[in-house]
């Protein structure tokens, strides 16, 4: 299997090359990434559970899926081959917003990413691959808030920045 590469990015989206993921996550480097955010009938987000075997974060609550762009991958083909990965299935997306966010983790690696933040709709199960996701559920995005300031070690590090963005952005848009 190929190393698995991320596009370095300066903070205006415009590339400026490619790095092994480890080694951008290593050196704390910006790079691309996206996340997805799947919301039910009902305005539930669908959240999954990293699986245990993760090199960073794992068993932790997230957003549906997030990963990084490849090379010559736009932002939507990009959310939609990863969704299909983790959760089984594929659906129209539409991009809401991105931002830049640097975190830090336990085990030496940083995340600094310009991150996508993609929006798609769906109704239906997924099938989780169970290499990448332990669990999976469906919630309120009132309660999420309530979790992530009630017991925010139960959520990733990023999907409590992104979440505060996107629970405002849907309230007010």
């Amino acid at each position: 299997m190929l190393e698995e590469k991320v596009i370095l990015v300066d903070v205006y989206d415009n590339p400026k090359g490619y790095m092994s993921k480890i080694e951008a996550h290593e050196k704390g480097i910006l790079h691309r990434a996206f996340s997805v955010f799947i919301l039910n009938e009902k305005s539930q987000l669908m959240l999954q559970q990293r699986a245990l075997n993760k090199y960073h974060s794992p068993g932790l609550w997230t957003n549906t899926c997030c990963s990084h762009q490849r090379e010559g991958e736009g932002n939507i083909d990009a959310g939609k081959r990863r969704l299909k990965e983790e959760m089984g299935f594929i659906v129209p997306m539409k991009a809401l917003f991105s931002f830049i966010y640097k975190a830090s983790f336990d085990n030496g690696l940083t995340e600094h990413e310009l991150d996508h933040v993609l929006l798609g709709y769906y109704n239906h199960e997924p099938i989780i691959n169970p290499k990448e996701v332990a669990a999976w559920k469906w919630v309120d995005l009132d309660q999420i808030a309530s979790e992530i300031k009630d017991t925010p070690q139960l959520y990733t590090v990023w999907f409590k920045i992104i979440f505060d963005r996107f629970y405002k952005f849907t309230k007010f848009n």
